[in-house]
């Protein structure tokens, strides 16, 4: 790829303001398709910020249920090109049996239409259930996790265009990882704490976005009790939020928030 890999690029524009445009430059965040293999065969292309690139794919490939940990990928390979970026990993026989399966259901498939289950009562109980409770001293170290966001996002202050996910302990940004899309986010922040092994009741995700079902979905697959959002929840990440036993709590602006159970 041409472009340098930085998680944003420069652009031209004309900017107008009172009346008066003026020729000059503005920096976008970056967006690639990235196509996750496994095996030698294609699952996904995602629309991602390049940058922290083999966590984001390990993160996927756990929240997505594609392997069950980290012991199932066996190697993994990121390969750059002109048409955007390759993440090449092997997986175990048993993922990858799976895996296959599961691309043989979404053919012709006639169920709910969301990708991965057949059916609108597998939406609904497909869903683990948190081991652990959320600390409640973790409500009291929110506003200063929230305080931390911006000196720990440089491609969000560039661009302001970014996502960020991140893990927080003691009150303290402890990682952080930004993209174009949440999703995205939290999968780069969830393959980080795999590979880190970071004990996942410790702390809790924070996220600068809205909290949506997916978000909750992936969470929940990582065992983590708590999630904590700026903007605003859906009425499914609610009710997956209490069927999972986890807290969520929205809407965490400078001293207040409002929590969902």
């Amino acid at each position: 790829m041409s472009i340098p890999i930085k998680g944003y690029e420069q652009v031209s524009v004309q900017r107008f303001q009172a009346g008066q445009s003026q020729a000059t430059f503005d920096e976008v965040v970056q967006e690639y398709p990235i196509a996750l293999v496994y095996n030698g065969i294609s699952h996904a292309v995602m629309m991602a910020t390049p940058v922290d690139i083999e966590v984001f794919a390990k993160g996927f490939s756990l929240s997505e249920g594609i392997i069950s940990s980290l012991s199932e990928l066996y190697a993994i390979e990121v390969h750059y090109n002109s048409l955007g970026i390759q993440v090449e990993m092997e997986i175990s026989t048993r993922a990858f049996v799976a895996l296959k399966q599961q691309r043989r259901a979404l053919i012709g498939r006639t169920g709910c239409g969301l990708c991965g289950i057949e059916s609108l009562k597998q939406f609904h109980f497909d869903l683990k259930t948190i081991s652990h409770k959320a600390n409640l001293n973790w409500l009291k170290d929110i506003p200063n996790a929230i305080q931390q966001l911006k000196q720990n996002q440089p491609i969000s202050a560039v661009t302001g265009g970014a996502h960020a996910a991140a893990w927080v302990e003691n009150g303290n940004i402890v990682a952080l990882f930004e993209d174009v899309g949440r999703h995205n986010a939290l999968d780069k922040l969830l393959g980080f704490i795999a590979t880190e092994n970071i004990a996942r009741s410790n702390g809790f995700v924070v996220m600068t976005s809205r909290a949506s079902y997916e978000l909750i979905r992936k969470c929940a697959i990582f065992d983590i009790a708590m999630i904590a959002t700026i903007s605003a929840p859906t009425s499914m990440a609610i009710e997956m939020a209490k069927t999972a036993g986890m807290t969520l709590v929205s809407f965490c602006r400078q001293n207040g928030f409002v929590c969902y159970g």
